[in-house]
């Protein structure tokens, strides 16, 4: 198999037919179909299954993803190193973000960063944690961001402590000689719950403190959860960062016991970036690690 036909395996995994791959790889769909063929030809199984809804990968083309990935981050590794030799920055870095951070740094990110490194192009993913988790181990992404607690088995760098904040609507009965939201406060309430999958801190401060939650909301957003918090309808937690410029009218208090959630760069393998990579991985280290987690290493 040839390198193209691997980037052809690529472009019909991320575009979903063999059309839209061939507009974006500049062949014709019978050269992208017929690549496919011939890869299926070569393995001895089928990597694809299509059907009048479109095109999805098998099991065995599932299992082909993650190293197919590697073969050609390789090609990207290696055409950056010698960019890199001959006293240039290019390539391209493909980074994996959840909402909040999407929405709050994303954007300093790229501005900041094709500053210094206009060579240097950035694609963005945005997802629930598990999503980012799942784009780094089959190189989908070359890092993503994610909170200690969701890195699971991921080497991840700590940048920044984001409080947990209780969220509540306006007019909420509250002690107010008290600046924080303490437990006893919060027991027995209604909450608006987010799926563990999108913010795993959340269920584990709702976990550890033996707050039960039984609620008929299971959102997966966060602008939604909020949304229903302020008309009424129950109580959340929310880290600190989400709540920038919320277009709701609600109250937020600290916690007590106070809580966060670490945010994290994770990269498969911290020993072996690409240049692009490792460039952009240390522009991030550089702009939003705190002292105390620099002052670890």
């Amino acid at each position: 198999m040839t390198l193209l036909s691997y980037q052809v395996f690529q472009a019909v995994v991320e575009q979903g037919s063999f059309r839209k791959a061939a507009q974006v790889l500049n062949l014709t769909p019978s050269a992208v179909s017929h690549a496919i063929t011939s890869m299926e030809q070569e393995l001895g199984f089928t990597i694809f299954t299509r059907s009048k809804s479109g095109i999805s990968l098998t099991n065995y083309g599932e299992t082909l993803q993650p190293y197919i990935n590697a073969v050609l981050n390789s090609e990207e590794s290696l055409n950056q190193a010698v960019y890199k030799l001959n006293g240039l920055q290019q390539g391209v870095v493909k980074v994996g973000c959840f909402s909040s951070v999407c929405t709050n740094w994303m954007t300093d990110i790229i501005e900041s960063f094709q500053v210094k490194y206009p060579g240097i192009s950035l694609e963005v993913y945005q997802g629930t944690y598990a999503d980012v988790s799942h784009w780094i181990k089959t190189g989908i992404v070359d890092m993503g961001f994610l909170s200690l607690s969701s890195a699971e088995d991921l080497p991840i760098e700590p940048l920044y402590r984001d409080p947990l904040l209780c969220v509540v609507p306006k007019g909420f009965p509250k002690d107010r000689s008290s600046k924080s939201m303490t437990i006893a406060e919060m027991r027995d309430r209604v909450f608006v719950s987010q799926m563990e999958t999108t913010d795993a801190d959340i269920q584990n401060f709702l976990h550890e403190n033996h707050l039960n939650v039984q609620s008929a909301y299971h959102v997966v957003d966060d602008l939604s959860t909020i949304a229903i918090v302020s008309k009424g309808f129950g109580i959340c937690i929310m880290p600190e960062m989400v709540m920038n410029d919320i277009p709701y009218s609600v109250d937020c208090y600290p916690t007590e016991p106070e809580a966060c959630r670490i945010i994290g760069i994770s990269v498969l393998n911290p020993d072996f970036m690409a240049p692009a990579v490792q460039t952009l991985y240390g522009h991030i280290i550089q702009k939003y690690q705190e002292a105390e987690f620099a002052e670890q290493k």
